[in-house]
This record gives structure tokens, C-alpha cells and sequence, in this order.
């Protein structure tokens, strides 16, 4: 089969969709693989290192995009729409409850969308496509808040770990799943006190055998959600519903409460958000301040480490990449999980939570 891989065009991604590793694999395999040029050169990989694993260098967007399989990080954007085509496979994160003009193209071009976050191990809720980069935003959502925390950086001036004789700085996560978890590991890390919220009784239960009393945990209610983000330093978004919309959980009157200068990391803000305030921004202009809090809402936070974000994540679809190219659609009824990613497919939306996002175009 023949792979396309065009080079990312949202705001400083500079993640790829396939290593030169991945292409090595591929090209093993009996398939061959065209890079845009200079498409892995944000994550350290050269035109030259692709074409010694057998990759077929292409100068234009469109030669890559003109394949029967395309693997890609982020959504296509508006100017690529005019590359997808019926027949073809899209192997990508999608986030399609967040962007309905997206959802409307795919249904209309006839593509066949596979959404990596979508991807669903039966029987176990597990999400092996989206986890890797969970654990990367995770863990620089506490980075980048930390750095935003700074004065110069618009934020109150606090340091997260403290010193001796003042207290550390107060993190508040909402969600205790894979983003929350390693929120809070780092931010343990780094001496703040640490406080995450859930709904889940159990996922509670399991976080107390990670962390012990380093992290108060927290069942999540209206009421214990009002009481840490009045006093959170940084409050961290975590919440994930799979291919539905983030639900509000912190509304613009409860920010006003906030300190001056705190910061707001929103990790679920390619899903829509879960803090009413905040709104997709980019790594060229990534905070904004709102009711004096620094807001801080870029989509794509793994694409700042994009040498290890993508060979994360290529450890995790190659082996789906792989069937895709061996089987083609037929992939999607020898693999559950796979067929489990499929959004979009013969000019119909077909995953359950999409089409519970936007039902009137369901047919």
C-alpha cells in the first residue's frame, strides 16, 4: 500500500506521523511511505534519514495527501481539506465534538476517518492510541504552569515547591486519569501541594496507592470543585469523556474568585474544555488573561517536545498503521479496537459519542 505522510501544518506542531523507524517497518512489510519534505525536521528527523529507510522524499503537500492511507498527527485544517478524498483512509487525532466544519467535511468527502483517540481496547475502557500523549500533557501541564506562574510571565509570582518558612504553591487537578495522574506526579515532584478531584470512587482508591497523603483526593462535587480553585494557584483541566464534548465543570463566576495571577492549564481544551473561560490557543500566543487569571489553552501541548512525542506515540499506532496497510479496511473488522477509531465512514458520522455531539447529522 501506499502511505502519505504530509508534513503538520497547526501552529508549531512539529510532531510527525511516522518515524523513520516506523517507515523502516512499513517498507519491510512490502509498502511504501511518502514524507513531505522536511515534515520530521521539527522532531529531529532529516529528509536523508527517511530516504536510508526507504521513504520516498515528495516536494508538495498534495503528493503526500494523494494516497490510499494518510498518517498524520493533528486535524487536517482548513487549507487541506481540499486534499481528502473518497476511498482514502485518514489515520489522525480528530477531536471531532470540538469542530463541527471538520466533522461536516469528512461526512461530505467520504473519507474513511480513524481518530486515534478513539481507539478503544474491548472490554477495558483503555485508550492505547491517546494515553502516550496523555502522559506527556500530563506532565507539561504542570511545566508550562509553572512557567506561567511566574510574574514576568503575567502570572502571581508563586513558586510551586515553596522554600522553607513559606508555603509551596497549591495545584488543583480536576480528573484523575492519565493527564491528572501525571499532572500530579510532577507537580509532587516539584514539592507543591498537590489536591485531584474525581468522580470516580475507585480511580480514588488507586491514586492513594501511587501517591499515598502526598495528594489530597478528592470526590468531585459542585461543592469541593468551588472550594480548591478559590485557592488554587494553578488549577489543571484533565477531564476526559472518549469522542464527546468536555463537560463544564468551572464556570467564568467561580474564576472571578480566583487569585489575581493564578493559571489555568486546560488539557481537555481540545475537547471543548472543561473551564467555561478558556478557549483553544497556540504555542505562538498560548495564554490569555480573563477575570485576571492567566489562561493557558494550546490543543496540541505534546507538539513542544516533539522528538519524544513522536516517537511515543509511534510505538503506539505502528502496530494499527501496520494493519491498516496490510488489510486495509478489512483491518476494521479483524481488530475491534480499530474499528472502535472509526468516526467517519461512507459519507455517514458513525462513532456513538459523535453523534451524540451533533445529531442532526447523523443519516
Amino acid at each position: 500500500m501506499e502511505i502519505g505522510v504530509p508534513k503538520e501544518t497547526k501552529d508549531q506542531e512539529f510532531r510527525v506521523g511516522l518515524s523513520p523507524s516506523s517507515v523502516r517497518v512499513l517498507g519491510e512489510n512490502g509498502h511504501t511511505v511518502f514524507i513531505e519534505t522536511g515534515a520530521g525536521g521539527g522532531a529531529g528527523f532529516t529528509d536523508e534519514d527517511y530516504r536510508q529507510a526507504k521513504a520516498k522524499i515528495v516536494a508538495t503537500a498534495e503528493d503526500a495527501w494523494n494516497r490510499e492511507l494518510v498518517v498524520k498527527v493533528k486535524e487536517p485544517l482548513l487549507p487541506e481539506y481540499r486534499f481528502l478524498q473518497k476511498e482514502q483512509m485518514l489515520f489522525t487525532y480528530l477531536h471531532l465534538a470540538a469542530d463541527r466544519g471538520l466533522t461536516e467535511h469528512l461526512i461530505d468527502c467520504g473519507v474513511t476517518a480513524i481518530a486515534y483517540e478513539t481507539v478503544e481496547q474491548p472490554g477495558s475502557n483503555k485508550l492505547p492510541l491517546l494515553t502516550p500523549m496523555s502522559i506527556i500533557a500530563g506532565r507539561l501541564a504542570v511545566q508550562f504552569g509553572a512557567r506561567f506562574l511566574e510574574r514576568q510571565q503575567g502570572g502571581r509570582g508563586v513558586l510551586l515547591g515553596g522554600v522553607p518558612g513559606v508555603r509551596p504553591g497549591r495545584v488543583a487537578i480536576l480528573g484523575g486519569g492519565v493527564v491528572g495522574t501525571e499532572a500530579a506526579r510532577i507537580a509532587v515532584g516539584m514539592g507543591a501541594t498537590v489536591q485531584i478531584l474525581d468522580v470516580n470512587v475507585d480511580r480514588l482508591s488507586y491514586l492513594e496507592t501511587v501517591f499515598g497523603s502526598r495528594v489530597e483526593l478528592l470526590y468531585s462535587n459542585s461543592t469541593q470543585i468551588e472550594a480548591v480553585v478559590r485557592e488554587a494557584d494553578l488549577l489543571i483541566g484533565a477531564v476526559l469523556v472518549p469522542g464527546r464534548r468536555a463537560p463544564i465543570l468551572v464556570s467564568r463566576n467561580l474564576i472571578k474568585h480566583m487569585h489575581p495571577g493564578s493559571v489555568i492549564v486546560d488539557v481537555a481544551v481540545d475537547q471543548g474544555g472543561c473551564i467555561e473561560t478558556v478557549h483553544p490557543t497556540s504555542h505562538t500566543s498560548p495564554t490569555y488573561l480573563k477575570e485576571g487569571v492567566v489562561h493557558y489553552g494550546v490543543p496540541n501541548m505534546p507538539g513542544a517536545v516533539p522528538w519524544t512525542a513522536t516517537q511515543a506515540l509511534n510505538n503506539s499506532t505502528l502496530p494499527y498503521v501496520l494493519q491498516l496497510a496490510n488489510f486495509g479496511l478489512k483491518a476494521l473488522e479483524i481488530n475491534p479496537a480499530l474499528a472502535s477509531g472509526v468516526n467517519v465512514q461512507n459519507h455517514r458520522l458513525v462513532h456513538p459519542a459523535v453523534k451524540e455531539v451533533f445529531p442532526d447529522l447523523v443519516n
